[in-house]
């Protein structure tokens, strides 16, 4: 007979007690331990999750009153509110059954049991756990998904032969399960393209996932991404899934990957290749089944030459790749964007009748758009809030005069900068330096004194 597949802790004082439980669960389930001390109860559930605890109702000889095992009964479920607990008593009353069923156990057996009444407990209790545990998922995974539902715009939109290139290979790789790795300056759409190569997967009725990488404090990444116990740390209050477990079965997406840090990159890549994750605080493999797609604007295979992104860890995310173009590489498509964005806009702050007169979209159009899309959706945005007429002209959208002429005056001096704000400076002299080497990052970066790494961050710190 094949054993079912449980973890079952026995908590008694009475050696002869735990020994008969041992022998005869041990033929139906694959883990079974015994316990005779109580106090050993906090480290065996912050070490491992039990689908099954059996605990006896005294621990002190002589003593028939059951309040040892309604103090540790609490303290089960205070330590893991998703346990379930079946009470063990030689002296049985319904006075005791109904108190430790109302402080969340599951049912109660005699001493002596019946082999045949003790296994259907049991399996009925474990089906009850499972239940129990699949419910909390769901509740976690819903909290996830909450999290992810802001999608102003749920399509791309571009008819330019660079954007046809991109729907094309998004439709192509989409019925795969194969890692893409999006590549694209900010405000490229690069999430966008994610969310529509999950909706036209097989996994498209399961989660979508987002985890920003480059939000997440270090000191919190491996909780962020593969969950705690309660108890592992200061503030871990509850059990938490993490954002690895709540997408198994669909698509997770890792935005900003360049900015992860090299001990990360290790613990990332480590789980990639072994498919499984462990929660803070817990020994037990927990397997995923995950699609994942990760994106970044940096550029990753300069940083592999500068030892500062792992080559295997590139060579595991990008079994197929795609580049966004920016915003200024597909000027044909800023008019249907222009027009998408200003009917969102018209309909959010109640201006019904607005147009983009045509001086206005030949400038919309002759502008770089360092912001890509993302910028291009503000400036429409704010030109619709600040319209006092029907017509929008150049006039109403806020565009910085030197992009708009095209290339930058790198001949400007540094003193003629109208403010001193240190950013500013440091933004101003990295676009001069780039500009004077025509993009060349390590004859940029030497001019500023950066190694390249540290051009690269601040690049994407800037939106350069």
């Amino acid at each position: 007979m094949k054993k079912q597949s449980a973890k079952i802790l026995i908590v008694d004082d009475e050696e002869d007690i735990l020994l008969s439980l041992q022998f005869f669960l041990s033929q139906h389930f694959e883990e079974v331990k015994t316990e005779s001390n109580p106090f050993q109860l906090p480290r065996l559930l912050r070490n491992t999750q039990y689908d099954l605890i059996l605990l006896d109702m005294n621990f002190k000889k002589g003593d028939t009153s059951g309040k040892d095992g309604m103090m540790w009964l609490n303290k089960v479920m205070e330590l893991d509110p998703t346990a379930s607990v079946i009470m063990i008593t030689a002296y049985a009353d319904v006075k005791t059954a109904v108190e430790a069923v109302k402080a969340g156990a599951i049912d109660f057996i005699e001493k002596p049991w019946r082999n045949e009444k003790l296994l259907t407990t049991i399996l009925s209790a474990l089906k009850l756990s499972q239940s129990r545990r699949q419910v909390k998922k769901l509740e976690q995974k819903q909290q996830a998904l909450s999290s992810n539902i802001d999608q102003q715009f749920g399509e791309i939109i571009g008819n330019s032969p660079a954007m046809k290139q991109v729907f094309t290979l998004i439709s192509k790789v989409a019925r795969t399960d194969a890692n893409v790795l999006i590549l694209g300056e900010n405000g490229t759409g690069k999430e966008l393209v994610a969310r529509a190569i999950h909706r036209q997967s097989p996994r498209a009725k399961e989660v979508f996932i987002t985890v920003d990488l480059g939000a997440i404090p270090e000191s919190l990444f491996e909780s962020e991404l593969f969950g705690h116990k309660k108890g592992a740390f200061t503030d871990a209050r509850e059990d938490r899934s993490g954002r690895f477990e709540l997408a198994s079965g669909g698509t997770l997406f890792l935005d900003e990957i360049g900015n992860l840090s090299q001990p990360l990159q290790a613990k990332l890549l480590t789980t990639l290749q072994s498919r499984y994750i462990r929660r803070i605080g817990s020994n037990d493999p927990i397997p995923i089944d995950i699609r994942l797609i990760c994106a970044t604007n940096m550029p990753l295979y300069e940083m592999v030459k500068e030892n500062a992104f792992r080559q295997d860890l590139l060579y595991r995310i990008n079994t197929v790749e795609i580049k966004l173009p920016p915003l200024r590489n597909r000027r044909e498509d800023i008019p249907v964007l222009a027009e998408h964005f200003l009917n969102i806009y018209q309909r959010k702050y109640q201006k019904p009748g607005l147009s983009i007169d045509k001086e206005a979209m030949k400038g919309l159009q002759a502008y770089s758009w360092p912001g890509n899309i993302r910028e291009l959706r503000h400036a429409v945005e704010r030109a619709v809030i600040l319209s006092e007429s029907p017509q929008l002209d150049i006039g109403d959208f806020i565009l910085h005069a030197a992009e708009a002429q095209g290339e930058e005056d790198i001949s400007q001096p540094q003193e003629e900068l109208d403010n001193y704000n240190l950013s500013d400076i440091e933004r101003w002299a990295i676009r001069r330096a780039l500009a004077k080497h025509a993009g060349n990052i390590s004859r940029a970066a030497d001019e500023l004194g950066l190694t390249r790494a540290a051009l690269y961050r601040r690049m994407a710190k800037y939106d350069l």
